[in-house]
């Protein structure tokens, strides 16, 4: 995956995409640019600036998935060495869009699309359809409805806000009406059978100044401040090594096999995908049981990027740089919303009125990897 080496990076810096970032976010990545600059032995030098910076070797943190070959071009991004991140060629390739099948019939298909992808990662997730026009998600609502009920995830949504589960065609042309059909037509729309009783691990490896760290975990929900059930932080066991590495610890059933769903899914993008490079991999894996009482569990989306468990990622990453004989640890990261008291070995990122979410505490916190919970 990585190519080619790179050069050491002498600089850090933030890099502003399509996305906009609340401040909270943006300060957290100002605090995470910092650490990981320390680990390559460089300098964060703020955001990205392409005249002040020409020429210098940076090691770029994207607020986002880079899309687009020519971009990665333009600020030189040849391996995983060079960047915080993930590059892909097409926009829906950066979304859960990537996850399920098109209908059959599909009157809209992205460029770049991949039937093959499907086919790779078939048993790596759930039932459902990506669509990419108003009308295909009717017909994929209609089908999935035939089963059970079906919930709408629009794919630039994140921490589970803006999804709606629905039980009848009714419910389903509401869901439709709300949705933004021109970001529908260009990233995508899933449509999902939906699960009760749902458990969500995660899985995931990066890749920073030579040293590989993957692992395992599980994610906590919360009440932001408007009482909307949202992402409130990451329990993560890492282990320095590839996915190989941790299926060698002593796992529960359900996360080894969240791992091979997850490998699964990575090696079908890295073969369907022969563009796509990553040094941050982050996979979202759902056990729950359908309407018709089965077990079922899949990947729900990728994170090719910077994320609500990175906090956590560059905490064990500092203690892996630190210690070579380190070899596993336990990090957690946490987003609180409203008044706190932080714990006593809390690392504190940020705690502020945030302008779009309100009062929010967000810290990390490091213990052995076998403490008991």
């Amino acid at each position: 995956m990585s190519g080619s080496r790179s050069t050491a990076k002498s600089e850090v810096v933030l890099l502003a995409t399509h996305k906009r970032l609340a401040t909270h976010e943006t300060v957290v990545q100002q605090a995470l640019a910092e650490r990981i600059a320390g680990v390559l032995g460089a300098k964060f030098v703020g955001a990205y600036d392409p005249d002040l910076h020409q020429g210098h070797a940076l090691y770029y943190i994207p607020s986002d998935t880079l899309i687009g070959k020519e971009d990665g071009n333009a600020l030189n991004i040849r391996s995983v060495d060079d960047f915080f991140g993930g590059l892909i060629d097409h926009p829906f390739m950066a979304t859960k869009a990537i996850s399920h099948p098109l209908l059959k019939d599909a009157t809209a298909k992205p460029a770049g699309w991949s039937d093959r992808f499907f086919e790779d990662a078939a048993d790596a997730v759930l039932a459902g359809f990506s669509v990419f026009n108003e009308a295909d998600a009717r017909r994929a609502g209609v089908l999935l409805l035939k089963d059970g009920p079906v919930r709408v995830k629009p794919v630039l949504a994140t921490a589970g806000r803006g999804q709606l589960v629905v039980t009848t065609e009714a419910e389903l042309d509401s869901a439709l009406a709300q949705q933004d059909m021109a970001e529908v037509e260009e990233w995508g729309l899933v449509l999902e059978e939906d699960l009760h009783d749902v458990i969500t691990y995660s899985v995931g490896q990066i890749q920073v100044a030579g040293i590989t760290i993957s692992y395992h975990g599980t994610q906590s929900l919360t009440e932001d401040n408007n009482g909307e059930t949202v992402y409130g932080g990451s329990q993560l066991w890492l282990v320095r090594g590839d996915y190989n590495a941790l299926l060698k610890l002593d796992l529960d059933d359900d996360v080894r096999r969240s791992v091979t769903q997850a490998m699964s899914y990575e090696n079908a993008a890295l073969d369907c995908f022969p563009d796509f490079l990553a040094s941050r991999r982050n996979y979202d894996i759902a056990h729950g049981t359908n309407s018709r009482g089965e077990v079922c569990s899949g990947v729900l989306e990728q994170s090719w990027r910077i994320g609500g468990a990175s906090p956590a990622e560059i905490e064990a990453l500092v203690a892996f740089a630190a210690d070579p004989t380190l070899q596993r640890i336990h990090a957690s990261s946490h987003e609180i919303y409203g008044p706190t008291t932080l714990p006593a070995d809390a690392h504190l990122l940020y705690e502020g009125d945030d302008p779009d979410v309100g009062l929010i505490s967000k810290f990390t916190q490091v213990q052995p990897y076998d403490r008991t919970q």
